[in-house]
């Protein structure tokens, strides 16, 4: 019986070609995998400008619109703004909207203003994020000029004013996720960011502020 047993564990083994064949293609099936990942990993990285051209077309994630001006019809409905702002802890500077809030109506061009405060010892340089909320709005809000993505420079102890101007498209009205919906909130937050090394090399300890030119716009 032990003599039968041995021989049929015997003869379940794989032969040496069938061990070969499969090493052969669990071989590639691997390969074929770390490609894939590597592929992966590059259409990640090639995703980054592409969905951040994404947010800004349709608005998505809270991105809002960048627009010249509006030339449309502007509504009786109303909606209210409100301003909220944040600041890196790594960032020196106070920084918050000059009014909570405004009432306009569609269509309506408004200015809005923050102040941004250098309570540290040193020239630093900080360069804002925004986004809306609820996030459905940022195809409907349109910026005329922004402070946003752009290094803005202060001298210890100094105040600088940043404008705002926006207006909401009407067309919010015709989406059913506002129907019951009136309050848009806009969020900016400022990160710290260092001196490049032409500006370090050349001296440069507080380059023009981007805020004290007309047209500006972000």
């Amino acid at each position: 019986m032990s003599h039968e047993t041995n021989a049929m564990n015997a003869n379940d083994l794989p032969a040496p070609e069938e061990d070969k064949s499969k090493f052969r293609k669990n071989a590639k099936v691997g390969l074929i995998c770390l490609s894939l990942a590597g592929a992966m990993v590059g259409v990640s990285y090639a995703a980054v400008p592409l969905y951040r051209i994404f947010c800004q077309i349709t608005g998505y994630g809270g991105t809002t619109q960048k627009a010249e001006e509006y030339k449309g019809k502007v509504s009786e409905k109303v909606f209210t703004v409100s301003f909220d702002s944040n600041i890196s802890r790594e960032l020196a500077w106070k920084f918050k909207p000059k009014q909570r809030e405004v009432k306009l109506r569609l269509g309506e061009k408004v200015t809005a203003y923050y102040m941004a405060t250098n309570i540290g010892k040193d020239t630093s340089t900080g360069e804002s994020t925004f986004n809306v909320s609820p996030q459905a709005a940022g195809q409907y809000f349109n910026k005329i000029q922004c402070f946003c993505f752009t290094e803005q420079t202060l001298a210890a102890g100094e105040k600088v004013e940043m404008p705002v101007l926006f207006y909401i498209d009407p067309e919010i009205v015709n989406d059913p996720l506002f129907e019951n919906i009136s309050t848009i909130t806009l969020s900016y937050t400022f990160y710290p960011k260092e001196l490049d090394e032409t500006a370090k090399s050349a001296g440069l300890k507080k380059p023009a502020n981007p805020t004290s030119k007309s047209g500006q716009s972000g």
